[in-house]
């Protein structure tokens, strides 16, 4: 259990808490997700520079956070799946697949964690039990090698209403899915925020391990920053966030910004000086 709490105090050492940038996008073959990471080089070298607390990256392109010198700098998270669920029009066939020793990759990159989808799409129980599949999978694996294992339960709302890759608020759909999620074993949970914000301590209650939400789509900056205050006074241990960092007209400040709100207790008001628009 060692180099379990070892790699875990590479997330969350400094205060308890979290920020993971999200940049794995490109691993789903959606073009609209490569908005800001065209160039993902400059978007890893930028972000790493600001000084968040992870990197999420998949398999071949964590290098380009791993290749970077220094013995400081963000914690590289391992996206162990793709699925091909995010594009606007859904496919007749849902699949969801797991890279080839996850684990042993994730070792061999020198990550901190490794994380993987429990997805629940309207009509698709099939993928869901997929989604499953992989997890017992991994879990045992992770559990030999002392590797962290952050599950990302994701609600999602009927494709012919919401148009592709839309998170559901729904708190009754979203804390079973969580409860599932640490029931299959999870280290770490990246959940979705609720409709209703103020009740996201129910979703906390319920994962009785460190929850990280999800950021979803991308939100102007005083919103984002109020709704992550929010959250972090409701309990969330920290964030994960990719679109509104890598979308943003400046992605070092804004990454800043969410620092300081989850390390520091900043407030809105505080971060927001932080960020240049």
């Amino acid at each position: 259990m060692g180099f379990r709490k070892a790699r875990m105090n590479r997330l969350f050492a400094k205060t308890g808490k979290c920020f993971d940038v999200a940049v794995d996008h490109g691993f789903f073959n959606e073009g609209a997700f490569l908005g800001g990471i065209e160039d993902l080089a400059k978007a890893v070298r930028t972000i790493a520079e600001a000084g968040p607390d992870a990197i999420q990256l998949t398999v071949g392109q964590a290098k380009l956070l791993q290749d970077l010198p220094g013995p400081r700098k963000p914690a590289l998270v391992l996206r162990t799946d793709v699925a091909n669920v995010y594009n606007p029009k859904l496919h007749e066939i849902l699949w969801t697949k797991m890279i080839e020793d996850p684990v042993g990759q994730a070792v061999a990159l020198d990550a901190a964690c490794v994380v993987v989808n429990l997805l629940l799409l309207p009509g698709q129980p099939d993928l869901h039990g997929l989604c499953i599949e992989n997890i017992c999978k991994l879990k045992p694996a992770c559990v030999r090698a002392g590797m962290p294992l952050m599950v990302e339960p994701l609600v999602m709302q009927p494709n012919e209403k919401a148009g592709g890759y839309m998170v559901d608020g729904d708190l009754k759909k979203i804390l079973p899915l969580v409860r599932q999620a640490v029931e299959l074993g999870a280290d770490v949970i990246k959940a979705d925020p609720c409709d209703d914000v103020s009740q996201y301590h129910k979703v906390v209650e319920t994962a009785r391990v460190p929850i990280l939400v999800h950021g979803g789509g991308r939100a102007p900056t005083k919103e984002i920053l109020q709704r992550t205050s929010e959250l972090m006074k409701q309990g969330a241990r920290g964030i994960v966030y990719g679109r509104n960092v890598i979308q943003h007209p400046d992605p070092a400040g804004i990454t800043k910004a969410f620092m300081a709100i989850v390390h520091e207790g900043a407030t809105p008001e505080q971060a927001i000086k932080l960020v240049k628009e």
